[in-house]
């Protein structure tokens, strides 16, 4: 482990003698190329030499206990290497964590289909909470929301809504979140106040530029229609709406969200870039079993993660056992800690499934 800490360093110390290079400055690629690599190294360095600078406190701790000492002297050395021992320990494990696998997308932004279920109307309503949720969370980070389709209901809900949320760490922070969602709670149409359970589907996919994914135009089909649902005046006025299936796969992406065709056509190619990009990440995944092994759930949109249970106040994801009674508080977008315990998990479980690797 050691041995790719100080190769992070010397790498580190290389780059920066090159950007200060004028023919590497003059070359932009280049540079940017160099800026990215180093940032992704800052992170290892900087632990690294707090390594090294704790591995020295306790050689020196140790040396000086060697020594004679007064008795309260040696009791505060002995406190201090108590201390830098513990941190040893806990940068340890941090140092591993930084080792594992980056996911080549957790710095992207994504994209968001959240798609009502079981349930009618009640589904519909609470695929409206979800996305508010998600919008609150965005909010809070300081990313942009962007709608790119909606098909609302006429009482406030969505039968379905994709939206981007952009932002860098988007993907890395919201990847946990495809799977069924479940609500249970009295609908407000319910006379005799009785309980419903209600599900939503929501699919979190990173979103790719155009040299990510390379479409032929000849594998398009395009269709004009006109916008419908509750909206704005231009509803049902003009063929502005836009539908693209990709023809090798079947995969159909659609927008209805702005007046213009030219707009919707290009946030359907956004939609449909992710969606392409899924296929082939899935495929790839399907075929590394220890990989999908280690994720937190399958990532599959059809598996129950989570429910969001409303008389008892109580959100319960059910891939690692978490429940917390502050459901208002999630419903407004505050889920960083269940985020921060599925990541947890993950790096748990893929840190588990390395040191079997080891053994074995």
């Amino acid at each position: 482990m050691f041995e790719k800490f100080q190769a992070a360093e010397n790498r580190y110390d290389e780059i920066n003698h090159r950007l200060s290079d004028p023919a590497v400055i003059a070359n932009q690629d280049e540079y940017r190329k160099l800026m990215k690599e180093h940032a992704e190294l800052e992170a290892l360095v900087t632990k690294y030499d707090e390594y090294k600078k704790v591995t020295k406190e306790i050689s020196d701790a140790e040396e000086m206990l060697n020594e004679k000492l007064d008795k309260e002297f040696r009791e505060m050395v002995e406190m201090e290497l108590e201390k830098a021992q513990e941190r040893l320990e806990a940068l340890k494990k941090e140092m591993k964590i930084l080792l594992l696998p980056k996911d080549p997308n957790d710095e992207k932004s994504v994209i968001v289909e959240i798609r009502g279920g079981a349930g009618g109307e009640e589904a519909a309503l609470f695929a409206g909470d979800l996305f508010r949720m998600y919008t609150r969370y965005a909010e809070r980070n300081g990313w942009k929301v962007e709608m790119l389709d909606s098909n609302p209901t006429e009482i406030g809900g969505f039968k379905e809504v994709t939206f981007s949320i952009e932002g860098s760490g988007a993907y890395s922070r919201l990847k946990f979140e495809s799977g069924v969602h479940r609500v249970q709670r009295i609908p407000a149409t319910e006379a005799n106040g009785r309980v419903h359970t209600s599900t939503v589907t929501v699919a979190v996919l990173p979103e790719v530029e155009e040299i990510d994914v390379e479409i032929n135009p000849n594998d398009l089909r395009i269709d004009t229609y006109r916008a419908s649902g509750a909206g704005g005046q231009h509803i049902n006025k003009t063929e502005s709406a836009i539908r693209i299936t990709h023809l090798p796969t079947g995969l159909v992406v659609s927008c209805q969200d702005q007046r213009s065709q030219h707009k919707n056509r290009e946030k359907a190619m956004r939609v449909l870039r992710s969606k392409l990009y899924e296929m082939a990440q899935e495929q790839q995944n399907s075929e590394i079993a220890q990989e999908r092994k280690s994720q937190v759930g399958t990532g599959d949109r059809s598996e129950r993660i989570r429910t969001y249970n409303f008389p008892q106040g109580r959100v319960t994801d059910h891939r690692i056992g978490l429940t917390l009674y502050k459901i208002d508080d999630i419903i407004d977008g505050d889920i960083d800690e269940i985020i921060d315990a599925l990541i947890t998990t993950d790096q748990a479980n893929r840190l588990g499934n390395g040191a079997e690797d080891d053994e074995n």
